[in-house]
């Protein structure tokens, strides 16, 4: 514990350096919490000191390596820094940096050909990728569309059928509320009927004045009025004839009584009617 909070205020002190360092609660939580901090940042220092140096070691290498190159074109051409003009350094220079962005091990014709021709074919390839992938591109693009399309009418369709169905819902609704206000009074018109009915056996109703019985007699008044007619038409030749008194006086008085007996029974039919 001691030893933590030890190295603890030393990484605390130099991180802050010459301000004062906060006061906080010392206990084993806060003293491991920071001790692991002081851990993490002391290795990332450590890292970024390494990185540093080799960074620094590399450039040290490349300006070696960029005055090496230097002296050798000078050496070749048979030319010094100090003859150069300000466009020729600069040109210079450009060719320096190129031959190190290209990565070959000098300046020439021989070795400048194939680095470009490798990037020549490395740009080749990209323009084919890219082509590639346009194609790929157009052929989602048009799939997409498809798609698109596909789910526009799919969506029409659920609405269309969402709708039907709604209709249909309300359709069956009305029905079967129809069905149950014809199934209450179906039930009411049987319950009427039955107490009507058991009135009427209570009543000791008659059964010639029932339905049946009042159908039965106007189909017999019917057949009567149909009887009726044939004897109208034998009385009229009578009506034109010019008999003895006596003879008519018998015959109207027997066509009289058939017809007084054919009315009294009509009227009977009619009155149970």
């Amino acid at each position: 514990m001691c030893e933590k909070i030890k190295k603890v205020n030393s990484w605390l002190a130099t991180v802050f350096g010459d301000q004062a360092v906060p006061q906080f609660e010392v206990n084993t939580r806060t003293v491991d919490i920071l001790y692991q901090l002081a851990q993490s940042s002391e290795a990332r220092c450590s890292d970024i000191a390494l990185l540093i140096e080799d960074l620094k070691q590399k450039a040290s290498e490349y300006q070696a390596e960029g005055a090496h190159l230097q002296d050798v074109l000078l050496q070749g051409v048979g030319l010094s820094c100090a003859s150069l003009s300000k466009p020729a350094a600069d040109y210079l220079s450009a060719l320096v940096d190129n031959a190190m962005v290209l990565g070959v091990r000098d300046t020439s014709l021989s070795s400048f050909m194939p680095a470009v021709n490798n990037l020549t074919n490395e740009l080749l390839e990209a323009e084919n990728s890219n082509r590639r992938l346009d194609r790929d591109l157009r052929a989602l693009g048009k799939r997409l569309s498809a798609t698109l399309v596909l789910r526009r009418n799919l969506q029409e369709d659920i609405n269309k059928t969402v709708k039907s169905q709604s209709m249909e819902s309300a359709k069956a609704e009305e029905r079967l509320l129809s069905m149950g206000f014809v199934t209450r009074k179906t039930k009411e018109f049987n319950d009427t009927r039955e107490r009507a009915e058991s009135q009427l056996v209570s009543r000791n109703m008659e059964k010639s004045i029932t339905h049946q019985a009042i159908v039965q007699l106007s189909q017999e008044v019917t057949a009567l009025k149909q009887e009726i007619i044939p004897l109208k038409k034998k009385l009229e030749p009578y009506m034109d004839l010019s008999p003895s008194p006596s003879l008519a006086r018998v015959k109207i008085e027997e066509a009289k009584r058939e017809l007084a007996a054919i009315d009294s029974q009509f009227e009977m039919n009619v009155d149970f009617k």
